[in-house]
């Protein structure tokens, strides 16, 4: 996983203020230039704006115009913060303040508590989540643990969007926000939560920026005095400022104009959080006489990345869009982006992790490719094939999904019901497997229907679905089945996909990815309903959807491939559509805008067979013929229960020689060769290079690195008396 700047080494601190411009570009520099007056970057992906804002500020120091403590710079992360200090350092000017919004007002409000209202300042309530399940409590109403979190989420939103809790309805309405419960419900929490913080004499994360001020709005000595300390502002991701940070913004400004922000609507993705870009894009109304500088010379992707970027955006609509910025890559060419249409989604995620581990083979680092999805519940596919592939991973703002609280508890709840059997009265009146597991998961909150809105409810409610949808699958393809044996099959799943111990590919959300970048990313299941997500109603939140696709895309530097699939599960109807946002650009879809496009020798493949517009059958078992679904049945081309050819001698003379080989990698043995695929050697005994690699899990680069020893055992003599492994 990689940070935007993908350098990890600064260079030598400049000697002179104009060594310090050294290596800007003509729009960085130009920033670094403009140190007076109100000053609006609009920096699209890639384009080297922290490097134009440091640069700016060390040179303002290092040529004598701008006090070092009279700078200070705010930004979102304590990450991007650090970052910022770490380049100031860099280049001279250590005595810079770089700070989150949060931190600074926190710094300014310990200081002046005491003299602004005497005494020390109330505790700072790092976790609210307790005492908003107290507030619920005492308005008797009952929330689980997602529920919790995501009415605290809303808590969050009111407090930065300046909202008390009598008004808060009102504005869900206005805003067209889809509320994870009853808005009056919530106000009341609300309200309540608010009351006890004041009989607790505690603040939150909120409050400290609304303290501050509510102290600099009152107490114009203290403004004066902060104005003073601080003339010269630097606003980083300005896009995201919420309407609360804006008025601290304001505040600490005066009636100055000293102001440097900088950011991109295009990459606005938060605004459930109370984010707006109205600050951005209002900024040459409020400062008319302000600087503007657009950064458009992509540094991070090739051209064919930012070409396909810069067409989602020419489709873009809305206020956002009127602002877009077009990229102009200055990297050499690249490869064109991969389009792949997949029969299911099993077949999608096994073919995304063929094409990964032929990049790590190819020489791109496993831990610089990243596979990239709108919602966390559909990580678990790609856990299963990334393991059954035997390639290395990590998941980025996610547990693993047999790790999910909710999937833990459903597990409970499963394997109760299946001791209980026939006495327990949830089953009474079940008929099948998938019937009795959606009975035992209704009364851990799955439902018919899935919630409204987004957030922890939502994502639980995926997770569970998963289960349903797992459940109805492996009763297809085990007629018979009992809630025992799909209770065992969890455990086997589980037991399949632990967290490996090396660096690996990166899973995560488009949300979790914002700032980051890798080599290669791929953009899996992008598909109507899932980009844009169900929950995408209005104009504007499909217009947030579509950005979202954006940063996606953007967070590629040379490879990029978008997949989809017609059908969720094998032999399944393919009644599934690509996203519309690739409408026009990818290959087939209609004519190419001329704005942007895929390039001339872009082209979707088949993921069933190159070409083929054919949709895949079932897999069927070469025992007994029945359907099979889950990828280590695929591989093996037979049910777990079905009877074995294998030889048992072969297969424990296999596992030893993983185990030494592991042993020295210093890797999970899975990444030699997962047990399945051990199975399928003992099972067909291959006796050439070609029979070996006609097996699932043996790829190009595992045949070189092991396939002498894999025949050497398989013939029955010494790994040690073979040819040498290269």
């Amino acid at each position: 996983m990689t940070a935007a700047t993908h350098s990890t080494l600064f260079p030598q601190v400049p000697e002179t203020a104009d060594a310090v411009l050294a290596g800007l570009d003509p729009e960085q520099r130009e920033v670094a230039l403009a140190l007076h007056g109100p000053v609006c970057v609009l920096a699209g992906a890639g384009t080297g704006k922290t490097r134009a804002i440091t640069h700016r500020i060390a040179y303002g120091v290092r040529a004598g115009i701008l006090p070092p403590a009279s700078v200070l710079a705010v930004t979102f992360t304590n990450r991007a913060a650090g970052e910022m200090r770490g380049r100031l350092r860099q280049l001279g000017a250590g005595g810079v303040q770089a700070r989150t919004f949060h931190s600074a007002a926190l710094r300014q409000l310990q200081y002046f508590w005491p003299k602004a209202v005497g005494g020390d300042l109330p505790r700072l309530l790092e976790r609210k989540v307790q005492l908003v399940a107290e507030a619920a409590a005492r308005c008797r109403v009952r929330l689980d643990r997602n529920e919790l979190r995501d009415v605290t989420g809303e808590i969050e939103w009111a407090k930065v969007t300046q909202t008390v809790p009598g008004d808060y309805p009102a504005a869900v309405a206005k805003s067209q926000r889809d509320a994870p419960r009853d808005t009056a419900e919530i106000g009341q929490i609300y309200a309540m939560y608010e009351q006890l913080k004041r009989d607790r004499g505690v603040i939150d994360f909120e409050d400290v920026l609304l303290l501050t001020v509510g102290i600099l709005q009152d107490r114009h000595d203290i403004a004066d005095q902060i104005r003073r300390q601080y003339q010269h502002f630097v606003v980083d991701e300005y896009q995201d400022v919420s309407p609360l940070q804006q008025r601290l913004l304001d505040l600490w400004l005066g009636d100055r104009d000293n102001l440097c922000v900088v950011g991109d609507a295009s990459q606005t993705i938060y605004s459930f959080t109370g984010a707006t870009p109205d600050h951005l894009l209002n900024f040459r109304v409020r400062h008319p006489n302000a600087t503007v500088v657009k950064l458009v010379r992509d540094y991070r992707s090739t051209p064919q990345v930012v070409h396909l970027a810069n067409g989602l955006l020419s489709q873009a609509r809305g206020r956002a869009a009127e602002h877009r910025l077009e990229l102009i890559s200055q990297r050499d060419p690249g490869p064109e982006p991969a389009y792949t249409e997949y029969a299911d989604e099993p077949a999608e995620a096994e073919g995304t992790a063929r094409r990964i581990r032929d990049l790590i083979a190819s020489g791109v680092p496993a831990g610089e490719i990243a596979v990239l999805y709108r919602i966390n519940a559909q990580s678990e596919v790609y856990e299963q094939a990334l393991a059954d592939a035997g390639v290395p991973y990590q998941l980025r703002g996610a547990e693993r999904f047999f790790e999910r609280e909710e999937v833990r508890k459903a597990g409970v709840a499963l394997r109760g019901a299946a001791r209980a059997g026939g006495n327990d009265a949830l089953l009474d009146d079940t008929e099948d497997l998938p019937s009795q597991v959606r009975a035992v998961l209704s009364s851990n909150g799955w439902t018919p229907e899935p919630p409204a809105g987004s957030g922890a409810a939502r994502d639980r409610w995926e997770s569970l679905a998963a289960l349903v949808r797992l459940s109805e699958d492996f009763a297809r393809a085990k007629p018979g089945a009992t809630l025992s044996d799909l209770v065992g099959e969890l455990d086997e799943r589980a037991a399949a996909q632990h967290a490996p111990t090396v660096q690996g590919v990166t899973l995560a959300s488009l949300h979790a990815a914002k700032g980051l970048e890798w080599d290669a990313v791929f953009l899996v299941g992008l598909t109507e309903g899932m980009m844009p997500i169900t929950y995408a109603k209005t104009d504007e939140q499909v217009e947030e959807e579509r950005r979202l696709l954006y940063v996606g895309v953007t967070r590629a530097r040379e490879h990029l491939s978008l997949s989809w699939a017609l059908s969720r599960s094998p032999g399944g109807r393919a009644s599934r559509r690509p996203t519309r946002f690739l409408k026009g650009l990818r290959p087939g879809s209609g004519k190419l805008g001329a704005a942007g496009g895929a390039g001339a020798g872009a082209g979707i493949e088949r993921g069933s067979g190159a070409g083929r517009r054919k949709r895949r059958g079932p897999v069927l078992c070469r025992v007994c013929g029945a359907t099979l679904t889950e990828a280590g049945e695929m591989k093996l081309m037979r049910c777990e229960d079905c009877p074995s050819d294998m030889d048992e001698a072969l297969y424990e003379r296999l596992r030893e020689w993983r185990a030494e080989q592991a042993r020295g990698l210093g890797q999970p043995a899975y990444c030699v060769f997962t047990d399945k695929t051990l199975m399928a050697i003992a099972e067909q005994v291959p006796g050439s290079d070609g029979e070996l690699a006609a097996i699932s899990g043996v790829g190009a680069r595992k045949l070189d690195r092991f396939g002498a020893d894999v025949l050497a055992i398989c013939a029955g003599e010494d790994p040690a008396e073979g040819e040498e492994t290269p």
